[in-house]
């Protein structure tokens, strides 16, 4: 018996440390779990996501409004009304047929790629935000010669219907301008 009873209490320090490193390894778990779970639920990460959103919405729709072929213009403009709302959507609307008229007597190609772009505020409670956009426009004309300018322009976006669309649009001043 006595060698039964120095196995028994030769083995308690192992399951000590084995019931030790077992809760430890529980603890640790716990705490990681409770880490993740408060990341996964922070609001800062819904609201990096929208701004991610809009940010994706707003360049696109400022490259769609900056390219156009008079071959398929009817296409090209069905994409600026698609990409806008509000008051934005509405001059484009009323002005289609005119312009469309321009573009085909110009029989010009205008494509735009988006260089930069920038999030500068965002309200998601109130489906607002704001872009600075810097982009390279070429345009093609009936001789094939093109010419690039590079730009950049502020926009407004307004969430419509869930998706993030272009409200407003224009020339982000250059350096030196005076704003006032």
């Amino acid at each position: 018996m006595t060698r039964a009873v120095r196995t028994r209490a030769g083995a308690r320090p192992a399951l000590a440390a084995a019931l030790v490193l077992t809760l430890a390894a529980g603890g640790f778990a716990a705490w990681t779990g409770q880490g993740w779970y408060a990341a996964a639920h922070d609001d800062s990460a819904a609201y990096a996501a929208e701004r991610d959103r809009a940010l994706a919405a707003g360049e696109q729709a400022v490259q769609n409004l900056n390219t156009l072929d008079h071959r398929r213009i009817d296409r090209g403009l069905d994409l600026w009304e698609s990409s806008t709302t509000g008051g934005l959507h509405e001059q484009l609307v009323e002005g289609r047929e005119e312009f469309a008229g321009q573009v085909k007597a110009a029989k010009t190609v205008t494509s735009a790629r988006v260089l930069s772009a920038a999030v500068t505020e965002l309200d998601d409670r109130s489906g607002r935000a704001r872009l600075l956009v810097a982009l390279r426009v070429t345009v093609t004309t009936p001789d094939g010669k093109s010419t690039d300018k590079d730009s950049r322009m502020l926009g407004e976006l307004t969430r419509a219907d869930g998706q993030w669309k272009l409200s407003g649009l224009g020339q982000a001043p250059v350096g030196g301008t005076a704003t006032g």
